[in-house]
């Protein structure tokens, strides 16, 4: 009897946790720091089918794979050596769920050109869908409060989860571009309109980051590809995601303004937001000194925060929209991954973790650059912008959320990419050589 379904396309699995972030989530305690959702429970079905296919040695990963143990050992160590062990445990399970675990699982699904394309359509169906539901947000007044207006594009995720539609969004511009650039004909038009309908929720969702995360990303494509023909890929697409943009009457281009001129303020008159995410960083620095080498353990963040933490720290982060109301919601983490990593794990900690992304996007970049397809061009350049995307985002942002899971499965993508010894992809549509 042949094998059917997610047993026959295991990446399937992979594009179902993508595509279950969609689903909104109601959040009863915000100082819970770990929310199972359903995008994690399709994860670990991910996870349990990877590894019947590894233990039936039906598949197997290249050798380079191990980079991943790297994570795994000092995180290890981390929990090990912390004060409560117990109450790190949680903090383990996530972090070896996010950067190893399901990563390893991707790559182990990921067979050919058809698995990319589903995994590749499944993100950028969920931006579409985060983007509808957020432009519409912003039209009608429903979205997160701003300035005291409903007027901020948040997707499904609401309010709470204020970064959440824009990550999605942005990954989802990123993948769109990349195929916009190296592919051809009906495949190319697709992705340019996918990638022109998600600019105007990428600019309603007011999220400075991202919109940061996405030019880097873009100019990083637009290097390794060509300057002369990705620019007008690119130049075209954000043109025609800007007239897009006044089609939405409630948006209003001076809080746009504000919020663009914000950027270069941010460090000699930094708001309320910033400078929280400043004094942030600096007890996340204050931790690590105090214990180098393991740090305070997984999920130890938000219980050395206060004695370490200056004055002038808000006691949280204000939230509120039309649906759950006005919250306040506790600062459990630095906003900035690097700095959670260190002050959680120690030296040990982020040197695995440098070492894992590190390796992988040295990797990526080698294996875009000898790409001769279409095909392997749009995987080399959708993993490059990625890469480049979540490494930007970092210095403002760390793990939490649905988002995360997908951030999870694309990094398993770059992993896969990264550590492939097989041969090269073959040309499917719109994807001649």
């Amino acid at each position: 009897m042949s094998r059917r379904g997610p047993l026959r396309r295991p990446s399937l699995l992979a594009a179902a946790a993508v595509l279950l972030v969609c689903v909104p989530q109601e959040r009863d305690d915000l100082s819970v720091a770990i929310d199972v959702t359903p995008a994690d429970v399709a994860s670990v079905l991910l996870v349990a089918v990877a590894a019947a296919a590894l233990l039936s040695g039906g598949r197997r990963l290249p050798g380079r794979a191990l980079v991943a143990a790297a994570p795994v050992v000092a995180v290890g160590a981390a929990t090990v050596a912390s004060q409560d062990v117990m109450a790190s445990l949680p903090g383990l399970a996530r972090y070896l769920q996010v950067f190893v675990l399901v990563p390893l699982a991707v790559a182990v699904v990921l067979r050919d050109r058809v698995d990319l394309w589903v995994v590749g359509g499944a993100v950028c169906g969920a931006a579409l869908v985060q983007g509808g539901v957020g432009t519409w947000q912003a039209l009608t007044g429903t979205g997160a409060s701003y300035a005291g207006e409903n007027v901020r594009a948040v997707g499904t995720f609401g309010a709470t989860d204020v970064m959440g539609m824009a990550t999605i969004v942005g990954y989802g511009l990123v993948v769109a571009l990349a195929l916009a650039l190296a592919l051809r004909g009906r495949a190319r038009a697709a992705a340019l309109a996918t990638a022109a309908a998600l600019v105007a929720p990428l600019v309603l969702s007011l999220s400075r980051g991202t919109w940061l995360a996405v030019l880097c990303a873009a100019a990083v494509m637009l290097v390794l590809y060509g300057l002369r023909p990705a620019g007008r890929v690119l130049l075209f697409a954000a043109a025609a995601g800007m007239l897009l943009l006044p089609a939405v009457p409630d948006s209003d281009p001076g809080t746009i303004g504000r919020r663009l001129s914000s950027i270069g303020s941010s460090v000699t008159q930094p708001d309320r937001s910033v400078s929280d995410r400043y004094d942030l960083w600096d007890t996340a620095t204050g931790i690590w000194r105090d214990s180098p080498v393991t740090g305070v353990g997984p999920k130890g963040f938000a219980a050395a925060r206060d004695s370490r933490a200056p004055l002038a720290l808000s006691s949280g982060s204000d939230t509120a929209d039309p649906v759950r109301g006005f919250q306040r919601q506790p600062l459990l983490s630095p906003h900035n991954m690097y700095l959670l990593v260190l002050s959680e794990q120690g030296l040990v900690g982020i040197t695995a973790f440098c070492l894992l992304f590190g390796c992988v996007a040295v990797w990526s970049v080698r294996r875009a650059r000898r790409a001769r397809s279409r095909g392997e061009r749009a995987a080399g350049l959708a993993v490059t912008g990625f890469l480049t995307w979540q490494l930007v985002d970092f210095t403002y942002s760390d793990i939490g959320g649905p988002p995360t899971v997908v951030m999870s499965v694309l990094l398993g993508v770059a992993l896969w990419w990264a550590v492939a010894d097989g041969p090269p992809l073959p040309p499917g549509p719109g994807e001649h050589r």
